[in-house]
């Protein structure tokens, strides 16, 4: 999730809840939601996340749908655990980790098995399969990643191969239009992009706008922006972060907007986000993969705060705005 939490003080989340027997699926609905959040089933019934704003604000909507099914539920924020140390929770968190990637490893096992035959000289047989049994390893490594709170070492790990295996398949004829998906975007955690200056291309316009909007309210509230020609914009130095631009810190990776990589790079599980990256990605990648009704009216106000603004410092800021009343209006 988006803020790694630190693994020398972290707070906790504590999670409680009951639903009725009838229909048996509502408790099954419940703990898969749990499970996908990374949750540790803690001394029974009690379900546990390291504290952040995300974890907290899942477990507000989790406590509501509990109600709706006509359950209890309820949670607590902790600083430590009375009958057990933090480095013994972290060690639980660890543990779950590890088994779901041991189960990756062997599909991983699989694959480099038959990448290594390819490389003998046996026949590619189906290309595509191949291509897809990969991109699914690579998408399942993504989401643990997403829930790997404290970085185990089992994670990076299996990171490398995985991407040896995606290099690798890009490199086979016929492999590279399967592949275009594969690309791993790495996991970056919050405290490491405090207080810094993010640069990008001059003129910014709506993934621009949005990326510095959810820069500045979910990664960095004290961030400042500067702008550059594109050619003498180079990888940034220390201190800075460039985004939206090619071969930047963050930008486009495959068929995915800056927007979208800022999300998923920080593990953002904020669902009005997931909305607002839709939009975003309908008007700058424009493959038609979200028809969003609400698309085109925005890009006509973002052209709008484009030709009127004084300066870039100043489009950046009103386009930062409206991508604000949009998060609220949608609250």
């Amino acid at each position: 999730m988006a803020r790694k939490p630190s693994s020398k003080n972290p707070a906790w989340l504590l999670f409680f809840y009951s639903v009725p027997s009838r229909p048996v699926n509502s408790r099954m609905k419940i703990w898969r939601k749990l499970s996908r959040a990374g949750a540790l089933q803690f001394k029974g019934a009690v379900y546990l996340l390291p504290f952040s704003d995300e974890h907290q604000e899942f477990f507000q909507w989790l406590v509501s749908e509990v109600a709706a099914m006509g359950g209890e539920a309820a949670y607590v924020k902790a600083e430590t655990l009375a009958t057990t140390s933090n480095a013994e929770v972290i060690a639980l968190f660890d543990e779950q980790r590890q088994r779901e990637y041991q189960a990756l490893s062997g599909v991983v096992d699989e694959c480099e098995m038959r990448l290594n035959s390819i490389q003998k000289g046996s026949a590619v047989k189906n290309i595509k399969g191949f291509s897809d049994q990969i991109y699914k390893a690579a998408k399942t490594l993504q989401d643990l990643q997403n829930i790997d709170f404290f970085s185990s070492r089992a994670g990076a790990a299996l990171r490398t191969r995985v991407e040896a295996l995606t290099s690798a398949l890009k490199n086979m004829p016929g492999g590279k239009t399967e592949t275009k998906e594969l690309t791993l975007i790495p996991a970056r955690q919050i405290k490491e992009y405090q207080g810094r200056t993010w640069t990008t291309r001059k003129r910014p316009f709506i993934d621009r706008m949005a990326s510095a909007w959810l820069i500045r309210k979910f990664i960095d509230r004290k961030a400042s922006f500067t702008f550059m020609d594109e050619r003498t914009l180079k990888r940034s130095g220390e201190g800075t972060v460039s985004f939206d631009v090619s071969g930047g810190d963050f930008t486009h990776r495959g068929d995915l907007c800056t927007f979208e990589v800022l999300v998923k790079s920080f593990g953002l599980k904020d669902i009005i986000v997931k909305k607002i990256a839709e939009i975003v990605h309908e008007l700058d990648i424009k493959d038609d993969r979200y028809r969003t009704a609400d698309a085109k009216g925005l890009e006509s106000v973002l052209a709008g705060i484009r030709k009127t603004a004084k300066d870039d410092a100043d489009a950046l800021e009103k386009g930062m705005a409206v991508f604000e009343m949009i998060y609220a209006a949608k609250t």
